[in-house]
């Protein structure tokens, strides 16, 4: 098989849209920058339309290729395992049909196959990852890309099985194979080789081996990826750190950040940052260790149970390190528990024990104070959390005590544990406790609040369930705010309804069904249920300190400012924004004025983000710009509702004043409130010189039209006065032209060629011109000589 699959993808889509199956069309290309880019959202988003496009079509390789991109996203950019496994099998088996498996991303699905299992257990599941990829690998040729990803699949299964040597034997039979196929190595199989060479102690040979490869790609003109730079950057100082030269190292080393947006980064960055701790270079510290708490919980509940055990084992040895008892305690439980969901476990289940037992022979530390008098003391000390995780441990132990008191030890070593990331231990906890004080609300709110942290889906039915008969709202909440941690909108709104009808006292349930509304798009009932918020809301004066929650705050009144804004009652926009000390130009009417600038953040139809600028016009709208393309479903003069919270902070005094000035507000778009109609056409060719486009521009503006160029200094033309072979150029634009709805295409062509008549080098705008009526001949002539 030899079908090109990026060739078969362009015929797709173009057949595709051709028969006006746009959106699936589009989400062809879409769907694998979404994976790749771990642009999850948007992958949520398109993807159930699409495959349920494709099946409606009776198109199964489309099929296949859309379930294949999901997958990739699932187990690369998620790192799903057991989670994932039920669709990786099944989709194995639908692409390997007769109908199937001719597509050309067939071979693909058994990659997906092979890294789900090893997410699940890699060494368990090594026969079988052998067994498919093998049989893969001897029926496609060298020449496709595929041989390379599965190449390196199985090299990886044979790491797993504890055999090194043998992967990188097959890496260079492979990579020999593919170079005489005349193919280059991709910069992910050089990736896998350096960490093969890692296992086997070659360090000095993983630095060769990466500079030489990024040396190849720029010498064939192609850009390093944000991904692949990490990866190089990691691979290089985990090299340097073995060798112990941690100086050339950090500045190498990803960011947390970086580990924390791109989860496939993580393993290897905690086995880096464990030999600069060992070395000295980084500090071992508890919130290190709450990072790598946090990436276990992930794995922990996605099924991925052997990475699971693996990071477990190098946090929990992190945390023996730095003496935090409780915490290494911790980890060696959750590894223990993962243990029991692997095929395989000669090989790590002694390093588990080694674990448990390092743990239990830290010290146990002595209460400073009687068990009752901990808490205090805790909080007057400003112990730190690791220490105090080990304090209260030993407190509950010892204590025997009132239940009241046994019950605060546990909410507060409950949410220690949560600060500290191990929201599953802090759930096993409070439950355990809940069967001792069943009616203990606030133990109960703790509850939820940590099975949400901890993603446990079931552990919320099981609590909710628990709730229904005995306290239905509380039940009611914690299903909805599990609901909203999922973006379940519509239940948010459902269950938070089932609340207030119990109680329609509740302020902070108005709160979160209003959010519901507002997510939603929902805009009156949001603004309904700002309304009743204050409605019922205690008067501040009124309020104890613990009921401060159920006054009116700040921004329940700019939230209800954005609700009356997207339903046009500006009568309640003025009533609100005084009581906010907002003075507004006009007494009544909308509010349409001129504030500031700002930015507006939108979604472009890829899923990725547009930073729009724009001029505030009232407390929640804006005007757009910018005239702007079909990727943004707005367009210039459109008026905004923006939701209220800043996106990003402004500067700090320590920024320079030119960066301080240079800043605007960043605002999340809500919803358009009044398309102004424009119609976009673009525009190309030389530039005319900064006096001639100023009248070009001032000229359209004067006739209600508008323009936008997005190209810079380093856009350059064909000069067509240069017959030389090695062409001279010319300063170059390309821009936007914005046609408002009161002008006809003929009208704004004409204006056009009379705006610019006299230009030396004229513009081209060939969509205008086929929209008008016109000439596009002349357009045609434009294009071609000045090689637009």
């Amino acid at each position: 098989m030899t079908t090109d699959i990026w060739a078969w993808v362009h015929d797709t889509h173009r057949q595709l849209a051709e028969a006006g199956h746009r959106r699936l069309a589009d989400a062809i290309y879409e769907l694998p920058g979404h994976a790749n880019e771990g642009r999850n959202d948007q992958l949520d988003a398109v993807y159930p339309e699409a495959v349920a496009s494709a099946r409606a079509l009776g198109l199964p390789w489309v099929e296949v290729y859309l379930r294949h991109w999901r997958m990739q996203n699932l187990l690369n950019k998620r790192h799903q395992g057991e989670q994932a496994l039920p669709e990786a099998v099944d989709l194995l088996e639908f692409a390997h049909r007769e109908e199937t498996v001719g597509c050309p991303q067939s071979v693909c699905v058994v990659q997906d196959f092979a890294i789900c299992h090893a997410r699940v257990d890699g060494p368990g599941y090594v026969p079988e990852r052998l067994e498919v990829l093998g049989e893969t690998l001897a029926r496609i040729e060298p020449a496709r890309a595929c041989f390379d990803c599965l190449s390196r699949e199985y090299a990886d299964a044979l790491e797993d099985d504890g055999r090194p040597a043998e992967a990188l034997s097959h890496l260079d039979t492979a990579a020999a194979r593919i170079q005489a196929a005349g193919e280059r190595l991709s910069l992910h199989f050089h990736h896998s080789r350096a960490g093969t060479l890692h296992r086997l102690g070659r360090h000095e040979e993983v630095l060769a081996l990466i500079d030489t490869a990024e040396r190849a790609e720029r010498a064939r003109g192609r850009e390093i990826d944000e991904s692949d730079r990490l990866w190089g950057g990691l691979l290089r100082a985990r090299a340097l750190a073995s060798l112990g030269r941690t100086d050339e190292a950090l500045p190498l080393l990803p960011s947390r950040d970086a580990a924390e947006r791109h989860a496939d980064l993580r393993h290897a960055w905690t086995e880096t940052v464990a030999l600069l701790v060992a070395a000295g270079a980084w500090e071992n510290d508890a919130e290190l260790g709450a990072v790598l708490a946090g990436w276990v919980g992930y794995l922990d509940g996605t099924g991925s149970h052997r990475p699971c055990v693996d990071l477990a084992l190098a946090a929990g040895r992190l945390a023996v390190a730095r003496g935090a008892r409780t915490v290494a305690l911790t980890l060696a439980a959750t590894a223990e528990r993962k243990l029991t969901r692997l095929r395989r476990t000669d090989d790590v289940a002694e390093d588990v024990g080694a674990l448990r037992a390092a743990a239990e022979a830290l010290p146990v530390p002595e209460l400073p104070v009687p068990p009752g008098e901990l808490t205090a003391h805790l909080a007057e000390a400003r112990v730190p959390f690791e220490t105090g995780a080990d304090l209260l441990s030993v407190a509950l132990d010892r204590y025997r005590g009132e239940q009241a008191g046994a019950t605060e030890l546990v909410l507060l070593l409950a949410n220690v544990l949560g600060g500290l990331g191990h929201a599953r231990a802090a759930a096993d906890l409070l439950w355990r406790r809940l069967d001792a004080d069943p009616d203990h609300q606030e133990l109960i709110g703790t509850l939820g609040h940590a099975l949400i942290q901890a993603a446990d889906a079931e552990g919320v039915r099981r609590l909710a369930d628990r709730l229904a008969a005995t306290s239905p709202a509380d039940g009611h909440w914690v299903r909805a705010r599990w609901a909203a941690a999922e973006g379940r909108w519509a239940e948010v709104l459902e269950q938070c309804g089932a609340i207030l009808a119990l109680d329609a006292s509740r302020i902070n349930t108005r709160r979160l069904a209003a959010a519901a509304a507002t997510r939603l798009g929902d805009h009156a009932t949001a603004q309904r249920l700002y309304q009743e918020l204050l409605e019922h809301a205690l008067p501040a004066e009124e309020a104890a300190e613990e009921d401060l929650h159920r006054t009116v705050q700040e921004p329940d009144l700019w939230h209800l400012i954005t609700a009356a804004t997207a339903n046009r009652d500006w009568a309640v926009v003025r009533a609100t924004g005084a009581r906010l000390g907002i003075e507004f130009d006009a007494p009544e009417g909308p509010v349409d004025e001129e504030w500031q600038l700002v930015t507006v953040r939108a979604t472009r139809t890829n899923g990725s983000t547009a930073d729009l600028p724009a001029v505030r016009t009232g407390p929640a709208t804006a005007r757009i710009l910018p005239v702007l393309g079909d990727d943004v479903a707005l367009n210039h003069g459109d008026v905004v509702v923006f939701a209220p919270a800043l996106l990003e902070e402004p500067p700090d005094e320590g920024v320079p004043e030119a960066e301080r000035v240079r800043w605007r507000p960043v605002f999340e778009l809500l919803t358009l409130l009044d398309p102004a109609g424009y119609t976009t056409y673009w525009i190309d060719g030389a530039w005319p010189g900064d006096e001639a486009w100023t009248a070009l521009r001032d000229g359209l503006r004067e006739a209600g039209h508008a323009v936008w160029a997005y190209s810079g200094e380093q856009y350059h033309v064909h000069d067509p006065a240069d017959e030389d072979e090695e062409a001279m150029t010319l300063p170059g634009v390309y821009a936007a032209l914005g046609v408002p709805p009161t002008a006809s295409a003929a009208e704004a062509d004409a204006l056009m060629h009379r705006l610019t008549a006299d230009w030396e080098h004229p513009l081209a705008w060939f969509d205008l011109a086929k929209a008008a009526g016109a000439d596009i001949g002349r357009h045609t002539e434009i294009i071609d000589r000045y090689g637009l």
